[in-house]
């Protein structure tokens, strides 16, 4: 089997297994887990799994004072992202929440032009317009309009998502594994810290064999195995091609939900989902494009 072979194959389990964020978070809750709960655990349980992962390979977690503050920065907004978007699950369908989240790439291109002046290409303005009728066509759902707060949280999510992204790769040059067991350990930091203020929000005990399961379920699958999956990919095929089979997160995800939780799937949403798919497959792949057909930036 070749390298690219293999490469597209670890990306596609890659994306699968990120997908299935839904199945964990919605049995927990259907346990009787509050939000801060299920994302803390998620996290807690990648952090030690990942700590031992590393004291056995005898890598180095050392980190100088200025990374550690900029993990800590970065640890905290992907701590706000889970929360969000798990958050989200409560107010709308899961996979909707899943394909909405994957406009980041689209943010991330937004960041990147008005905070560090990169000039933006015809690409990246057909695929925002392409990908916001995405989301306009979410929003209908056979006459009722779906819930404004869980479609804030989820943008928001997508949002302190696509600003993790831009942190770590302008201002971290740290092994993945390192940055990844720093992040974590920041976010289920940042969300111990969140369940203090509100009782309604307090971290809960694990106290049914499913609690234990699905916890640890979502620290392995969507969180280590999705991970060292996609570094693996992108060091065989490249980052932009792992990014483009990423769009089978949310459809994974829309899958999830329709077949396991009996979530609706309209003609609106089958379409809103395909626009957001190819917006942000655009957005990805825009340097080929331009490349290719030798398209100049505005």
């Amino acid at each position: 089997m070749s390298i690219q072979v293999q490469g597209i194959i670890f990306a596609v389990v890659s994306a699968i297994a990120y997908g299935t964020n839904p199945l964990g978070a919605l049995y927990l809750y259907q346990e009787g887990l509050n939000v801060s709960s299920v994302v803390f655990y998620r996290f807690l349980f990648a952090v030690i799994i990942l700590g031992i992962f590393m004291k056995i390979q005898k890598k180095s977690f050392y980190v100088t004072k200025k990374e550690l503050s900029l993990l800590a920065i970065i640890g905290s907004l992907f701590g706000i992202s889970a929360l969000c978007l798990f958050g989200s699950f409560l107010y709308m369908d899961a996979g909707l929440a899943s394909t909405i989240l994957f406009t980041y790439p689209i943010f991330v291109a937004v960041i990147m032009t008005v905070i560090f002046k990169e000039k933006i290409s015809i690409i990246t303005v057909l695929s925002i317009f392409i990908a916001f009728a995405g989301v306009i066509l979410l929003c209908e759902t056979g006459g009722e309009s779906l819930d404004f707060v869980g479609i804030a949280l989820v943008a928001i999510s997508s949002l302190c998502y696509a600003t993790y992204i831009v942190v770590v790769n302008k201002g971290l040059k740290i092994p993945a594994m390192k940055l990844t067991f720093y992040s974590m350990f920041f976010c289920a930091l940042t969300i111990f810290i969140y369940s203090l203020f509100d009782v309604k929000y307090s971290i809960q005990e694990l106290t049914t064999f499913n609690m234990w399961f699905y916890s640890i379920f979502l620290a392995i699958v969507p969180t280590i195995i999705s991970l060292i999956l996609l570094i693996k990919a992108v060091n065989m095929i490249g980052s932009t091609p792992a990014s483009i089979l990423g769009a089978l997160e949310p459809l994974t995800a829309v899958l999830i939900g329709v077949l396991v939780f009996n979530e609706k799937l309209t003609i609106y949403l089958a379409i809103g989902i395909i626009l957001i798919l190819v917006g942000v497959t655009l957005i990805v792949a825009k340097d080929i494009i331009e490349k290719k057909f030798k398209i100049n930036k505005i």
